[in-house]
């Protein structure tokens, strides 16, 4: 974890950005994790005949699959939007920084002069 004193902001924005970013591929992994081991335990104490069961669940991981691509494209969908906010934040802080060199480098040349 690192903080600076300049910029705090920045420092807390990191932090967010990678607990969250841990965080969903932690609850990701653990749905995948749960599905199999729920899958397992099923075949084990099934009632049903072994084709039957074995039909329900390849539809219940069809259906797994969906969703948890369902939810990789919203959180693409997501991350493409904020990246696209701060690329355009870093552009006008660019763009105010050149201002201020063009302005600071203009009184240096008429000090100079």
């Amino acid at each position: 974890m690192k903080t600076t004193e300049e910029t705090p902001e920045l420092a807390e924005t990191e932090i967010e950005v990678s607990e969250s970013a841990h965080g969903r591929a932690g609850f990701l992994a653990g749905i995948v994790f749960g599905a199999f081991l729920g899958a397992g335990l099923a075949l084990l104490f099934a009632p049903e005949r072994g084709g039957e069961m074995r039909k329900r669940l390849r539809g219940r991981m069809r259906e797994l699959q969906s969703d948890a691509m369902d939810s990789l494209d919203r959180a693409g969908s997501r991350t493409s939007k904020e990246l696209s906010r701060r690329k355009r934040q870093l552009k006008l802080e660019l763009e105010r920084l050149r201002e201020r060199a063009r302005e600071r480098a203009k009184e240096l040349k008429e000090r100079a002069d």
